[in-house]
Order: C-alpha cells, then sequence, then structure tokens
C-alpha cells in the first residue's frame, strides 16, 4: 500500500525497489529515510536513503551506522547502515510505514517512527561526502 500523505524527514519507511531497478541498484524492499524537504507545491516524490543491515566494506565517509534509538521495532535490534551514496528520488506509491504488527482487534499497527536529529544530521553529512560536497558540510548544516 502506498503513502497517501508526503512524508516528513527523517522519517523511517519501507521502499520497494523490486520493479524498475537493475542490480547492482537497489532491488528489494527494504527501510529508508527520507532526506527530502515537504514540498510547497503537491508533488509525489520524495528522495531516500536506503539502510542495510550489511556492513559495508570498507566503511567509507558516505556510510553512516544508525543509532538503535533511529530505527523502529525489530530495525532496531541489528546494526544498520545508512548507504547515503545510494540516494534515489521515489514515487510515494513506492513507500509504506513500517509494520509493527496487530492489536488485540486485528488491525494492522504501524510505526510513525523517526531518526534522532543526531542521525539525520549524520545522514546529511554522508551524503554530500557521496556527491563530492562534503567541503560545503560547515557552510550547509
Amino acid at each position: 500500500m502506498s503513502l497517501t500523505f508526503h512524508p516528513k524527514p527523517g522519517m523511517v519507511l519501507i521502499c520497494d525497489f523490486t520493479t524498475g531497478f537493475k542490480s547492482p541498484e537497489m532491488v528489494k524492499r527494504r527501510p529508508v529515510v527520507v532526506i527530502s524537504p515537504r514540498p510547497r507545491r503537491k508533488t509525489q516524490l520524495c528522495i531516500v536513503v536506503p539502510l542495510s543491515s550489511t556492513t559495508p566494506n570498507p566503511v567509507e565517509h558516505h556510510h553512516h551506522c544508525l543509532e538503535a534509538a533511529s530505527l523502529p521495532g525489530q530495525l532496531a535490534t541489528v546494526q544498520t547502515w545508512a548507504k547515503c551514496d545510494m540516494l534515489a528520488t521515489v514515487s510515494l506509491d513506492r513507500l509504506d510505514r513500517v509494520k509493527m504488527g496487530r492489536d488485540v482487534k486485528g488491525k494492522r499497527l504501524y510505526a510513525n517512527h523517526s531518526v534522532t536529529d543526531k542521525d539525520f544530521k549524520a545522514i546529511q553529512q554522508a551524503v554530500l561526502a557521496a556527491l563530492g560536497l562534503k567541503a560545503l558540510t560547515p557552510y550547509l548544516l
């Protein structure tokens, strides 16, 4: 199911990369962090940074290991990396909230979770590094 609202920067969502992408691009469903600001005009796109439980080898400036507090539910139980060199502009149709199970009546529960401010700033810096703009960091953040 796709989102019916435009997500805020820092929100942790699930993105379906299974259609329209080819390996070595992201090609499965995975958690992402929204990094684009909320638009002034209606748009069905946002920019996301994919998350992975696979430790990069080697770890570089465009990778960031998130704190457990930045992740909802089961995602917080494994070490998770922001792969800031794999930015993607995606349709809201690809995005969904993180499912957290069901309540006692069987209704599905969803997380409404954002990364910590510290992790969001680190992700922004890692994105700049991935784009070769690391020298701009003191001026932009």
